[in-house]
């Protein structure tokens, strides 16, 4: 994971939310599910970073993933590029089967390094 000093962050920061197109979700239950992995990327963010996005005015961008696989593959590639990448598995206790990975927040974080794992996808 980078580690992003206040003083050091000049770039456009954002965060990506990346919802599955193929569940189908009912927009109640795709907004319940954006907000768990927002909030847990920016837990697992340094405060530094976090700050310097609350400043610019924590830029979200929610977009559409074909399926579970594609999911996983920004996941990794955020990963591999030192990027907070939150997964949700939901419990299943409402619409969707118990495990299933349902989103994945990326960020916050350069807005060029989200762009180059997610700047193809549609929004949401």
């Amino acid at each position: 994971m980078r580690v992003f000093k206040k003083k050091t962050v000049t770039d456009d920061l954002k965060q990506v939310i990346l919802i599955r197109a193929d569940l189908k979700l009912p927009k109640g239950k795709a907004a319940a599910q954006a907000a768990h992995a927002s909030v847990e990327a920016v837990l697992r963010s340094g405060s530094d970073l976090v700050n310097a996005w609350h400043g610019q005015g924590m830029k979200k961008v929610v977009l559409k993933i074909p399926d579970e696989k594609s999911l996983l593959h920004c996941q990794q590639a955020a990963k591999k590029e030192g990027l907070v990448a939150s997964l949700i598995t939901d419990a299943g206790k409402t619409i969707v089967a118990p495990g299933t990975k349902t989103c994945v927040a990326i960020g916050p974080a350069p807005e060029a390094a989200v762009d180059g794992i997610t700047g193809e996808l549609p929004t949401y």
